[in-house]
């Protein structure tokens, strides 16, 4: 699972009503070609879009407004899609479709894209769980802060203890967007509520808030005054002065909001429903999530659709697993080889700091044998470097998916693939390769890091965003690939390979049971341990996800399969012309796009290796 702080902006962004009547301002061409001018608007836009999030510019290894985090009021949400539309009305009247090139055609429906998606999530704000356990902002803001946030001088250091203070405000503005959603009849569900009030205790709990071990925050603010005064960048009194800015930012302003958001979601957590309920349920539900499923899949396949393909691949899928169930000589029945992955001792790390540091050990020896062999099946390679990590404790969870964050597009930050070994019970050794492909290369390390270093592509399309079919589509593509490439010497490894991607076909059935058939959250849960070798605890927190992120979990399989078909479309159309380099150097170098866009994208390669 990719996750980026940015994705909660893009989220949650809103668009005001702007007055058809005003007059356009268009852009004035010259002698300049269509496409050119384009692509010069495109950029301009995107700078101009970029100034609305600080936390994006410093994802994308920018010092700019480094002492701010971003407005989350609803107001401000209103505003940045306000100027969308004009930008977008701007677009239509300055420049002629039909004199683009074929690239910049993309360009300008990858823009127009963007823009349905942001009409789509200001039409169902009131239906968004706002806070809830996945990684949602009073979680990631400060993951954010810790990890991205870099202390080179003084000055950082400042702009550092200015946003622990920003932090305490965006807290709040995202509190009232929660409450605002409340009384319109949406709350997430009360496991989501115990997870925000647990991480927020977490937070607040230890120095300098009370007598305690430091908190991460505090950690962090030693950390970066020790390496300072360390390196000669301040001295100690300075540090001293610093310091108990820090403080004072911590105890006055960030502990007081999370307080805040605790004692609410406390005092509300009795009007959660006592059985978790799908988002159909909700105020004009229905409608919601067949709008995130098709933001989701970038496809118009309904609920109904989606539920079949999930029961067609589990039932394909399952056949394969006995294929391994018969050579490594396992007699008894599927379910009974599922139990006997899910419990057998050999196939987990110890449950302690030790195990959990054979997994980040092992899962990283996969990646580099992988990585060497990546010049055979790609063209274009990824600069920027991964590291394997476990996630910070104030926000680890027992059996929670493992995920990647990118790094910057120079490569001086880089993209991190974070596992969750709290529990290593909920942790199986067969899954591991799998996973470590999908997060690191050539999943998303690979396709993030190639989207952010392409040259000659807008850079609102290589650096603006993430498109979930795409990317998951991507990465559970490379799964598989990687048997190609040599992985998976190991049939258990391979079994792993399997159940990981069976989970994502039972995803496409559990995600539109729990909210287009009524199932019940155990019902879910049953389902997913008859048809998966998935450890119980890893089940439930996996099926508590799809609660709050309707329809993102079946993005995996109907990325994934569509690539697929778009491969067997070239080979058969390329005969022995076909190159897998050029094939996946096609899918990489436009950036995160919808499944059209990139079905048009190969569609125009295969005729360019036919024409030349």
């Amino acid at each position: 699972m990719r996750t980026k702080f940015a994705a909660l902006l893009l989220a949650s962004v809103a668009l005001a009503g702007c007055d058809a009547l005003t007059p356009v301002e268009t852009v004035e061409c010259g002698e300049t070609a269509q496409t050119e001018c384009l692509n010069t608007w495109f950029d301009e836009k995107f700078e101009e879009q970029l100034a609305f999030s600080p936390i994006t510019q410093t994802g994308l290894g920018r010092k700019t407004d480094y002492d701010k985090i971003d407005d989350f009021s609803e107001d401000a949400q209103a505003a940045q899609l306000e100027w969308m539309r004009d930008a977008t009305a701007q677009m239509e009247a300055s420049f002629d479709y039909d004199e683009l090139t074929d690239a910049a055609k993309l360009s300008y429906d990858m823009w127009m894209y963007r823009l349905e998606q942001a009409e789509r999530s200001w039409e169902f704000r009131e239906q968004a769980y706002i806070l809830h356990q996945m990684g949602s902002a009073q979680s990631s803001l400060p993951t954010f802060l810790l990890t991205q946030h870099t202390v080179e001088n003084e000055s950082d250091m400042e702009a550092f203890i200015a946003r622990i203070g920003g932090i305490g405000t965006a807290m709040d503005q995202l509190l009232a967007r929660t409450q605002a959603n409340a009384a319109a009849g949406t709350r997430a569900p009360r496991f989501a509520y115990d997870a925000v009030i647990l991480e927020s205790n977490n937070l607040t709990s230890g120095a300098p808030f009370d007598d305690g071990e430091p908190s991460a925050m505090w950690q962090g603010v030693e950390r970066h005054l020790t390496t300072l005064v360390e390196d000669d960048k301040i001295t100690e009194e300075r540090a001293e002065e610093l310091r108990e800015e820090a403080r004072v930012a911590l105890t006055e302003n960030f502990a007081p909001a999370y307080a805040r958001t605790v004692a609410w979601f406390e005092e509300d957590r009795p009007n959660t429903s006592e059985e978790t309920v799908g988002v159909t349920a909700l105020p004009n539900g229905e409608a919601f999530y067949a709008a995130s499923l098709r933001e989701m899949t970038t496809t118009d396949l309904t609920a109904d659709e989606v539920h079949q393909i999930g029961l067609d691949e589990v039932e394909r899928i399952q056949s394969e697993m006995r294929e391994i169930m018969k050579e490594v000589g396992f007699e008894g029945t599927l379910q009974e080889f599922f139990e006997f992955t899910r419990t057998d001792p050999q196939f987990f790390y110890p449950d302690n700091d030790e195990g959990a540091r054979q997994y980040i050990a092992q899962a990283k020896a996969h990646i580099d044998a992988l990585t060497e062999r990546l010049p055979e099946f790609f063209g274009t390679l990824p600069k920027a470097p991964l590291e394997v990590r476990r996630v910070e404790p104030f926000r680890e969870q027992d059996g929670a998916a493992q995920h990647y964050r990118a790094g910057t597009p120079d490569g001086s930050r880089p993209g991190i693939y974070y596992a969750h070994l709290s529990d290593m019970t909920a942790m199986p050794i067969p899954e591991l390769e799998s996973i470590a492909y999908h997060e690191g290369n050539p999943g998303h390390h690979m396709q993030l890091s190639i989207a952010q270093e392409l040259e000659g592509v807008p850079k609102f399309q290589s650096q603006g965003g993430f498109i979930s079919a795409y990317g998951e589509g991507w990465a559970l593509y490379t799964e598989l690939l990687a048997k190609e490439m040599g992985g998976y010497q190991d049939p258990y490894s391979d079994f792993g390979r399997l159940s990981s991607e069976i989970w994502r076909a039972i995803r496409l059935v559990v995600d539109t049971g729990i909210h287009a058939k009524g199932w019940s959250e155990e019902e879910a849960v049953q389902y997913a341990l008859e048809n998966s070798p998935n450890p119980e605890a890893a089940v439930r927190s996996e099926v508590q996800r799809y609660y709050v992120l309707p329809g993102q979990a079946t993005s995996y399989k109907i990325g994934m399969i569509r690539i697929q078909e778009l491969r067997a479309k070239a080979e058969e159309e390329l005969g022995d012309k076909f190159d897998i380099r050029g094939f996946h150097d096609t899918i990489l170098g436009g950036g995160s796009v919808p499944l059209s866009i990139l079905e048009t994208r190969v569609d125009q390669w295969i005729q360019s290796v036919k024409d030349a």
